[in-house]
């Protein structure tokens, strides 16, 4: 069984722009409330092959069931992306695999796993160099999460790109992406924000991965077109 990730980006840009709507959440939702507050790294790979990361990776650090998920999702997969992360005192491993035609780093709807593991985020990325990827770029920032009527808003404020919005939605059912999509979309319209284009994501995507030791745990934010 896999989880399906659908997830619509808008660029806040500004604390101000991060502040009005968490208060328009409220104002359409009073029962709207913060579920989690973290600080993340997360750090990108590329370059190698998920069968080669199944062998060297997830069957040390997966359940036996998730271990099938993976290979499962390895099959599927028209493009992915593989990230590990330390949230708090937690570290994860993230894979993520498209199911549509946007990308697997910042598609819209992703077969997702995103699993907590015992090693430290040092070992994990060893492990991954180890199986054939390199370093893409390391991310930082900062992540509200708020629970609002049954999706999830993210205020995130991230190196590089400023405060960020992403409002998601988790379906067990590839057949409902399609819905969950379009109910996003109405509520970004009811909070009156845009959704960020992919084009223009992808182009901040690839100055970030090109310059991003110069922001990774910083406030600097750039502005791309």
């Amino acid at each position: 069984m896999h989880s399906y990730e659908v997830e619509v980006k808008s660029l806040l840009g500004t604390k101000e722009k991060a502040d009005a709507l968490r208060t328009k959440l409220t104002e359409l939702d009073p029962n709207t409330h913060l579920i989690g507050k973290s600080a993340q790294l997360n750090h990108y790979f590329e370059g190698g092959n998920l069968d080669a990361l199944a062998q060297s990776v997830a069957h040390q650090c997966l359940s036996e069931e998730k271990c099938i998920t993976f290979d499962d999702l390895a099959k599927r997969a028209k493009t992915f992306s593989v990230r590990t992360r330390e949230k708090d005192t937690g570290v994860y491993l993230v894979i993520k695999a498209s199911v549509d035609d946007t990308t697997s780093e910042n598609g819209i709807a992703r077969i997702e796993l995103d699993e907590k593991v015992a090693i430290p985020l040092a070992a994990l990325d060893a492990l991954i160099l180890g199986s054939g990827f390199r370093y893409q770029a390391k991310w930082s920032r900062e992540r509200e999460e708020y629970a609002f009527r049954d999706i999830t808003v993210c205020l995130d404020h991230n190196a590089g790109y400023g405060w960020l919005a992403e409002f998601e939605k988790m379906v067990s059912d590839e057949a409902d992406v399609a819905k969950a999509r379009t109910e996003i979309y109405a509520v970004m319209e009811e909070c009156g924000v845009d959704e960020l284009p992919q084009d223009r994501l992808e182009r901040m995507f690839k100055y970030y991965n090109e310059h991003w030791e110069e922001y990774y745990g910083t406030d600097k934010v750039f502005t791309i077109q």
